[in-house]
């Protein structure tokens, strides 16, 4: 048999189908369990640099994973649902294992770890699928997923929060609150929500990044989704240390609803372009406080509604 011959069975014989393609499965298998293989983080907190990505459906990603969302970042890891350290490769969140993709995580990440050499970035998946904003208060049921989304981001959180630095929480929710009866009060949710967090984690100035819900013409706002967006939008004006994330011109999957993969690592990116510039002004006048006035009766209604950490730790033990 010529070489020629042989290639010719290599391709169209019995090889291809019942040796070399299940071992290239075997390979990619290998490789993609070889990605998920539980790494220590930097010893120096000071060099591991932790995000929270909280909130719902864009926020944990539907967008189609392809090649280039499954090659690990060296400074990029991310926290598995068992709560171990793993280099960060889409889907990060495990919220709906069915249908979770790419979400805007990564590509924020990567951007930030490609601005800081030198440092290890830690993203802590907590977003939730389909989950209002009344979820994410102690105590808050998920039933869909049943998930209580905010005790178990916390639970995620805490554990790991001496092994490096908090750096941001990034939201991304709302469009299970734009209905007639729950737009209203979604601007107060917010902010308390944003106070909870810094309460929680003994973090009062990290900042937050809130992003803008799909804008696409083939399903127009109404005035609920409109109000929502408001709260989005006037974030920065009224609570110190946030900042907001358009999604103008990004494109959906198809359903009208999520980002397609493209749009979230374009959205990843804005979000950090928000962070970098937040950051810069912090920097530029470190001890303005000024806006923080305006929500101080936000800490105060909150009281006792927020668990002090050393509790939470004793609870989980």
């Amino acid at each position: 048999m010529t070489v020629l011959h042989f290639l010719h069975f290599l391709i169209d014989g019995f090889p291809v189908r019942h040796f070399i393609l299940p071992l290239l499965a075997v390979t990619l298998c290998s490789l993609t369990a070889a990605a998920q293989e539980p790494i220590q983080p930097p010893a120096d907190p000071q060099n591991f640099h932790l995000f929270v990505l909280a909130g719902q459906s864009n926020m944990a990603g539907r967008g189609k994973v392809e090649p280039q969302d499954q090659q690990p970042h060296p400074r990029v890891l991310a926290l598995n649902k068992a709560g171990e350290w793993v280099p960060a490769v889409d889907p990060l969140h495990f919220d709906k294992p069915g249908i979770v993709g790419v979400g805007l995580g990564r590509s924020f990440a990567q951007a930030y770890a490609d601005s800081h050499p030198g440092v290890v970035v830690g993203l802590i998946p907590c977003a939730v699928g389909g989950s209002p904003i009344d979820a994410w208060q102690p105590g808050g049921f998920h039933p869909s997923t049943k998930t209580h989304p905010w005790d178990d981001c916390v639970a995620r959180i805490l554990p790991v929060l001496e092994s490096g630095t908090l750096k941001g929480v990034l939201w991304h929710q709302g469009e299970s609150d734009a209905k007639p009866e729950l737009a209203a009060t979604y601007e107060t949710k917010l902010h308390e929500i944003v106070a909870r967090f810094r309460t929680t984690l003994e973090a009062p100035c990290v900042p937050f990044i809130a992003g803008q819900m799909g804008q696409f013409e083939e399903r127009p706002w109404d005035d609920s989704k409109k109000m929502v967006d408001k709260a989005h939008q006037r974030l920065p004006a009224l609570v110190a240390v946030t900042a907001f994330v358009s999604s103008d011109d990004l494109k959906h999957k198809g359903d009208k609803v999520h980002f397609d993969a493209a749009s979230y690592r374009e959205l990843g990116q804005r979000y950090y372009a928000a962070y970098q510039q937040l950051t810069y002004r912090q920097q530029q006048s470190p001890g303005s406080t000024r806006p923080l006035k305006r929500v101080g009766d936000v800490f105060q209604r909150l009281g006792r509604l927020v668990p002090r950490p050393r509790k939470l730790l004793r609870r989980q033990r």
